[in-house]
């Protein structure tokens, strides 16, 4: 696959150095005292999210980073030098669990966004620190501290405004080159499309918004059939989700509505607010039906669907009915950022 979207890694930051235990030696200072500089602190990692990136591909080939150690104290007081960072970078949209806990360190969405994974460890101290009334020549100095060590597993989830949906041979990946710049592959038969695509369509010059043509899901997908449990994931982040449906199989007996119901109960049984998020219904490849028949086959279907929100009739290879959602769906990303924009208003009012 080309788009890699998990992998795991192992991070390490840096060890403290280790404190001195010195004495000053100068002629004519008999009684110099300890003068044990401390250790400096190891290192740490860092994630930093870049947009310039769009897979975790690289992470499969190198998978254990390591921080700078802090170098140990000397003597004349002198401290060790601090170990040097390390950044990590990762495409937007990376989010970042601990694998032996399971837990989400941080999900990182903006560029340039930073995370630390791993503290460095402490420096030791030096035998200046012991000295005292009754102990004039300490000899003790103490050792620097480990850093963290965890492994890590990133996944990345696409940040897209309008995910597709739909069974293999929907015409997803159709009518993405139809309302943007993208080129996926396109063919007659299932899994044509094997990683996520990226289009942007553009309405206006200030006014665009990003589509993924996500790969088909199958019955079973959230329990890890097929390749849809890779990508069920990617659903999460859209605002938007657009239901393509073959709406005239050529084989004559697959029901458009039984593969809508099948594709709810896989968002249902992978997350269940996702069927809460705004979804519309296309009915595609309208082409294969005469021009006459194809209203009351739209209708029947929404009708059986007992559809609620919206729907459109479109035929994606012929570009007939998909400006008109692209034309929708820019008025509701619209109509999304005005009500933000009244509710921050509101807030610092």
């Amino acid at each position: 696959m080309k788009f890699v979207d998990e992998a795991e890694i192992n991070v390490h930051a840096g060890n403290g150095g280790n404190g001195c235990a010195s004495f000053r030696r100068e002629k004519f200072i008999p009684f110099g005292g300890p003068d044990g500089g401390d250790g400096g602190a190891g290192g740490s990692v860092f994630l930093q999210s870049d947009e310039n990136l769009n897979t975790l591909v690289d992470f499969r080939h190198q998978r254990v980073y390591r921080a700078g150690r802090g170098e140990n104290g000397m003597s004349r007081q002198m401290h060790g030098k601090a170990g040097d960072d390390l950044t990590i970078r990762v495409p937007v949209g990376t989010v970042v669990i601990n694998v032996d806990t399971n837990e989400i360190i941080g999900d990182l969405t903006e560029h340039g966004q930073r995370l630390k994974v791993a503290q460095g460890g402490d420096g030791g101290l030096g035998n200046i620190h012991f000295k005292s009334s009754t102990n004039r020549a300490p000899r003790k100095a103490t050792t620097g501290f480990p850093g963290d060590a965890r492994e890590l597993r990133l996944e990345l989830k696409l940040l897209a405004d309008v995910g597709l949906l739909g069974f293999p041979n929907a015409g997803k990946s159709t009518f993405i080159r139809a309302v943007s710049a993208a080129t996926p592959r396109v063919a007659d038969y299932p899994f044509t499309t094997l990683h996520p695509n990226l289009g942007v369509v553009r309405i206006d010059t200030d006014q665009s918004f990003v589509v993924a043509d996500i790969p088909g899901l199958i019955e079973g997908a959230a329990d890890g059939a097929g390749l849809g449990i890779q990508f069920l994931k990617h659903v999460a982040r859209t605002s938007l989700l657009l239901h393509l449906v073959d709406m005239a199989p050529l084989d004559g007996e697959t029901d458009p509505v039984a593969q809508v119901k099948a594709i709810e109960a896989e968002l249902k049984q992978f997350d269940p607010g996702l069927l809460k998020r705004p979804r519309w219904l296309v009915l595609n490849k309208a082409d294969l039906l005469p021009e006459e028949d194809r209203q009351k086959a739209a209708k029947d279907i929404v009708k059986r669907l007992k559809w609620k929100g919206p729907w459109f009739l479109v035929s994606a290879i012929g570009r007939e009915g998909t400006w008109p959602i692209c034309l929708e769906a820019q008025k509701f990303f619209d109509e999304a950022k005005r009500e933000l924009r009244e509710a921050k208003e509101q807030e610092e009012g």
